[in-house]
């Protein structure tokens, strides 16, 4: 059997009503911040449960924007996760701040009890991941910000419907960042990104960053970037948005059916499950022994597994001016180490899934 990790052929496989929507769409021009763009913005908003939403060209974009807004200045600090996706590290980076990073946990989010050792007068914002459709502590992790008076931009581009307490991700700090990347669980046909927020200020200025600054045609208020989430990008999004909480939904029942069959093997460790959250499973990953033998032996079986991710970003050529190495983050190494991706979008069978537990079986056995 063959395993595929990307899942897209599955989900446009029967998209007519969709190309008949593009179709109609290309024949109005309305190509820049255009009706559907509008519309999109509006649902989504209503999704996440915030007041406004702003579509920005990348999830990159969407951690960044909100950033910019803090006037973040030379030698300020930005406290982030450890084992994040480079994204993150490259939207903090453009700003020419520094970026202090917090060690995970076995939920892949940062260790929310490390923060305040790593806060000082230069600290002006922390930027939890919440990684692999987990969530960061944000209980825990806001009290510190009300504490400090830090604000908190939150990477939610992983964890679209991620909750706890039944409080969405993005809605917990100034402003939320999510991606439409092609294998995001909400995604468009190319890079693509959103900002939650229920600040009107914040609303604004991310309106005004996204389009060059242009307060309209012939106005500039302040300099921004061209971060637009394209028109035709948002008819693909109105398009999928509708079937969101049934996307999770069945990712949430293939990570527990995965669970359920793989933790009878004693060489596999599942994270914790805590009761509280609902996991959104962007990614799947378990702990695994001898995880570089069974990555080989489910890739040779046809099961295309990953590992997100085998060199932490802290330990990356390109962050090497921050003078950190190996050791400084034992979780997020150990995880690099240990850590597999198993195939559990919402268009896997039942059959894909049983595979994949009897080749890990095999592999043990």
């Amino acid at each position: 059997m063959k395993i595929n990790y990307s899942y897209l052929k599955r989900q446009f496989k029967d998209a007519d009503d969709l190309w008949n929507k593009l179709k109609k769409f290309v024949q109005t021009g309305d190509f820049t911040l255009g009706k559907e763009l509008k519309i999109f913005e509006e649902n989504f908003a209503k999704l996440i449960g915030t007041e406004y939403a702003v579509g920005v060209n990348s999830g990159t974009d969407a951690i960044k924007l909100p950033l910019k807004y803090l006037n973040l200045k030379e030698g300020d600090e930005v406290i982030t996760a450890a084992n994040t996706f480079v994204a993150t590290i490259g939207a903090i980076n453009e700003l020419g701040v520094k970026i202090v990073f917090v060690d995970c946990d076995d939920t892949f989010c940062m260790n929310v009890d490390q923060i305040e050792d790593k806060i000082n007068e230069k600290t002006k914002a922390i930027v939890p991941v919440h990684f692999t459709g987990y969530m960061t502590n944000m209980p825990k992790l806001n009290k510190i910000s009300e504490k400090y008076n830090i604000p908190v931009i939150e990477d939610a581009c992983q964890s679209i419907l991620g909750s706890i307490d039944n409080k969405k991700a993005g809605t917990w700090g100034l402003a939320g960042a999510f991606s439409l990347h092609p294998l995001k669980n909400i995604n468009v046909w190319s890079d693509g990104g959103v900002i939650v927020t229920n600040d009107a200020d914040v609303y604004k200025n991310m309106l005004l960053l996204r389009n060059h600054g242009l307060k309209d045609r012939d106005n500039v208020e302040i300099l921004g970037y061209n971060s637009r989430l394209d028109t035709f990008q948002a008819v693909v999004g109105n398009w999928l948005l509708p079937d969101a909480v049934n996307i999770s939904n069945k990712r949430i029942k293939n990570a527990h059916y995965l669970d359920k069959h793989l933790k009878k093997i004693p060489q596999i460790k599942i994270p914790p499950r805590p009761e509280n959250y609902r996991i959104v499973y962007h990614l799947y990953i378990v702990f695994a022994d001898k995880r570089n033998e069974l990555l080989d032996f489910c890739i040779k079986n046809g099961i295309e597994a990953k590992v997100h991710y085998p060199i932490p970003i802290y330990r990356q050529k390109a962050l090497s001016h921050l003078k950190y190495v190996k050791g400084d983050f034992p979780i997020t190494d150990l995880h690099a180490e240990k850590i597999i991706t198993f195939p559990c979008d919402q268009h896997r069978t039942q059959e894909e899934l049983d595979y994949i537990i009897s080749v890990v079986k095999k592999f043990y056995s």
